[in-house]
C-alpha cells in the first residue's frame, strides 16, 4: 500500500512539472528570424526557393531538420545591399547500431554561422539542386551573447 502512494505521489509531482513547463515561453524560439519547411514541390519556382526577410546587425547561424529523403546538396545562398553568402550543404547520414536494429541521422555539413555588419533586407535563395520532392526545415537563428545552437 505505501509503495502505490509513493509511486502515486511521484507520478502526480511529474506531471505537475510537466504541466508547468508548457506553459513558460521557449526561449528557443525567440532566436529565429527565418524559417521555412520546404515539403511541397509547389513552394519552388522553376526548381528554387525564393523569399526575403530583415536582418540586424550580429553573428547568425543556420539550423537544418533534414531527413532521409531530403535533398543531397542544398545550396542557399543570402545576398543583401552589404552582404553576400553561399554555401552548399551536404547532407551526411549516420548510422547508429543498437544491437537489435540501425537507424539513422541525418545532418547538413558546411559553414553554418555567418556575421552580418549592419541591418538590412537579405534575399534567401535555397536550391535543392532537383530534390523539389524530399523535405527539409531551414532555420537561420540569432546567436545571442555566447550562445550557439
Amino acid at each position: 500500500m505505501n509503495k502505490k502512494i509513493v509511486l502515486i505521489t511521484i507520478v502526480v509531482i511529474i506531471t505537475i512539472f510537466v504541466v508547468i513547463s508548457s506553459f513558460e515561453p521557449s526561449e528557443k524560439n525567440d532566436n529565429v528570424i527565418f524559417h521555412v519547411t520546404l515539403a511541397d514541390p509547389d513552394l519552388y519556382s522553376n526548381g528554387i526557393y525564393i523569399n526575403e526577410f530583415s536582418i540586424n546587425e550580429g553573428e547568425y547561424s543556420f539550423r537544418f531538420v533534414p531527413n532521409g529523403s531530403s535533398p543531397e546538396i542544398l545550396s542557399i545562398t543570402l545576398n543583401g545591399e552589404n552582404f553576400d553568402f553561399s554555401e552548399d550543404f551536404k547532407l551526411k547520414s549516420t548510422s547508429h547500431q543498437t544491437g537489435t536494429s540501425e537507424y539513422f541521422t541525418w545532418k547538413y555539413e558546411g559553414q553554418k554561422i555567418i556575421w552580418v555588419n549592419e541591418m538590412q533586407k537579405i534575399s534567401i535563395i535555397i536550391n535543392p539542386n532537383g530534390n523539389v520532392i524530399g523535405s527539409v526545415s531551414v532555420d537561420i537563428l540569432e546567436n545571442k551573447e555566447g550562445v550557439h545552437p
